[in-house]
């Protein structure tokens, strides 16, 4: 009996493995696998270049006199408006100066009519020979110091005034105001004291700088000549750019190349390029950094995939593609270029492939699945959708 219930018990536990392993297999030819649909789409080629931001107008404030900071008329960070008083500097000293040039304007004004009564008398007396020619030669000369002398006084009184309006200062444009350099009580206008204060940059349009080198430059120049049938013409409408921020997003306005260097820097063998962009919403700062991304060609009929369907080993790119039969093969590809978030490849791939996206980890190679076609759309071209 025993040895029945024995033979029993193993067939009942080979039953249940069986269940199990059926049970394994059967939850692994259900799984799920997201797959994206390979397609055959033109493909821009950009050349991406490290730029550094600045306003369309970066305006120093400068302290013009010296003297100590009576006052801070703004806060640091806003909007302020052209003409708008920023800082007052201690205006005694300049005030005491130009009181100064005051009596000296007076003082002139008394000798000029000194000496235009003196030559109003002898002018007669001359005419009658009472006086001889020499004394109205003489008040003349006297007549015509005098007006050069009021002329000076006034010259002299005018520059004291424009120095003592330099201890108003006031924002010379519309924009965005930075940090003070100086605070309340501190002498400026002499260095090593502060002389800039601040800086005002207009930043409803931003200008961004990039280098290329000179083989780079060489190389836009004979793509844009050969794409546009047209010379350099950095003022061209064709010449437009885009700008990839620090989050990795793409900056919804093109800008326009508008300005490039004479020459070659000698010491690091670049060339310096200028592109501005409208910057309507504000979103924009001086000093950020950022990509410029210039097109310098297109791919026709690309063979694209999303980058995320990649896989990398030993410098060996392959993808996973799911067959006819739902059955997961590693497929070895040749990629030609990548741009943005698309890769664009020349061997390995079809259109209408099934490539598996967003679950590499999860499968392997000879794998039954499930595909789930997936919607992918690039974030850098919102024109190419997967589907």
């Amino acid at each position: 009996m025993n040895r029945k219930y024995f033979k029993l018990l193993l067939f009942v536990l080979i039953l249940v493995s069986y269940s199990c392993k059926n049970e394994q297999n059967q939850q692994q030819k259900i799984l799920q696998v997201p797959v994206v649909k390979v397609i055959q789409h033109d493909v821009p080629i950009y050349s991406e270049y490290v730029g550094t931001m600045y306003g369309k107008k970066d305006i120093p404030i400068r302290a013009r006199v010296e003297g100590f900071l009576e006052s801070i008329n703004f806060k640091e960070g806003s909007m302020v408006k052209k003409g708008q008083l920023l800082y007052t500097i201690d205006p005694r000293s300049l005030e005491s100066a130009t009181n100064a040039q005051k009596s000296k304007v007076a003082e002139a004004e008394t000798q000029l009519a000194k000496a235009r009564a003196d030559l109003e008398r002898i002018k007669p007396l001359a005419a009658t020979n009472a006086v001889s020619k020499s004394e109205l030669d003489a008040a003349q000369a006297a007549y015509d110091a005098a007006i050069a002398g009021l002329k000076a006084a006034k010259a002299n009184l005018n520059s004291s005034n424009i120095d003592l309006s330099y201890t108003q200062v006031k924002s010379p444009i519309d924009g965005v105001i930075g940090k003070t350099n100086a605070r309340v009580g501190e002498f400026v206008g002499r260095s090593p004291n502060p002389v800039i204060l601040n800086t005002v940059s207009e930043t409803d349009s931003v200008r961004v700088k990039f280098y290329v080198t000179e083989a780079q430059y060489i190389k836009l120049a004979k793509q844009y000549i050969k794409n546009h049938n047209d010379s350099v013409n950095v003022n061209s409408e064709k010449a437009t750019v885009q700008l990839k921020l620090a989050d990795g997003e793409l900056y919804e306005h093109e800008g326009k190349i508008d300005f490039i260097d004479r020459n070659i820097d000698e010491t690091t063998g670049s060339i310096m390029v200028q592109a501005t962009f409208p910057n309507p919403e504000g979103l924009l700062r001086p000093g950020l950094y950022s990509k410029v991304s210039v097109k310098t060609g297109t791919i026709k009929d690309a063979i694209i995939i999303p980058q995320r369907c990649l896989m990398e080993l030993q410098g060996q790119m392959s993808v996973f593609v799911v067959n006819d039969s739902n059955k997961v093969v590693s497929t070895s590809v040749k990629v030609d270029y990548k741009s943005g978030d698309l890769a664009a490849v020349s061997e390995g791939l079809k259109p209408g492939d099934k490539v598996v996206i967003d679950a590499l980890q999860k499968v392997r190679n000879g794998m039954t699945v499930q595909p789930v076609d997936t919607v992918f759309q690039s974030k850098i071209y919102p024109q190419i959708k997967f589907k």
